[in-house]
């Protein structure tokens, strides 16, 4: 994988708010190539779903539709990440989206690093079904 010089051997020891970098842009990333794949090509048009998507209550709501799907180990990370301080207070969402949704990053940036790829791509097709009910 691009990037990726070596297998990390226990992300788990990586402070939440790393996990949760990563995770956001490899989310990021398979937004992108959803929305692509659904047939949008105009690049402002693709920005703008695109953060629809990647923000915080999106991401908060994924988050919720999760429970009952995760390992206890993932269940570990995720109430790690949620219980995280970054440093910052979120700019237009409330505090539980915010930590919600790096709860979520956490998530996904843990099994990037472990490269667990079928399990990401379990999440990740979880989240897109979130995604495909606001398209609705």
């Amino acid at each position: 994988m691009f990037g990726l010089t070596g297998k990390i051997t226990n992300p788990i020891e990586l402070p939440s708010v790393v996990l949760a970098y990563i995770g956001d842009a490899v989310y990021e990333l398979a937004v992108r190539e959803y929305l692509i794949s659904r047939g949008l090509v105009n690049v402002n048009k693709l920005h703008q779903e695109a953060v629809r998507h990647v923000r915080a209550s999106t991401q908060a709501r994924i988050f919720h539709a999760l429970d009952g799907h995760l390992t206890e180990a993932e269940q570990a990370v995720i109430r790690r990440g949620r219980n995280a301080k970054s440093g910052h207070n979120p700019r237009c969402n409330s505090i539980i989206e915010y930590r919600e949704s790096t709860g979520f990053e956490s998530l996904v940036g843990y099994l990037y690093l472990k490269q667990e790829w079928s399990r990401l791509e379990e999440i990740i097709t979880l989240a897109r079904q979130v995604i495909e009910e606001e398209l609705k």
